[in-house]
């Protein structure tokens, strides 16, 4: 009867270590992924900020400003423009 008891209690003793182990586990993977979900959403406000300074930068006036303050560029006269059609021909 002895012999009995004391296999019970190390088999207790091994259930409520592996009990207490798959916790601590399951604890660390808890933490992991609520630190992966904050750096995702960090991620996701910095594409929506990249794509809200892509759509300002892209704008027609700001591309107008920089070609004719930094290239230089011009819009061309109207007596330098010529009109085709698609034949090659002049209206």
């Amino acid at each position: 009867m002895g012999r009995i008891n004391a296999m019970l209690l190390a088999l207790v003793i091994i259930c409520a270590l592996g009990v207490i182990t798959s916790q601590h586990h399951a604890r660390k993977l808890f933490i992991d992924l609520e630190a992966e979900q904050l750096a995702s959403k960090k991620l996701a406000e910095e594409w929506t900020q990249l794509q809200l300074e892509q759509s300002t930068w892209a704008t027609n006036k700001r591309v107008e400003a920089v070609a004719s303050k930094q290239l230089g560029m011009q819009l061309p006269e109207s007596r330098g423009t010529v009109i085709m059609n698609a034949d090659g021909s002049r209206p």
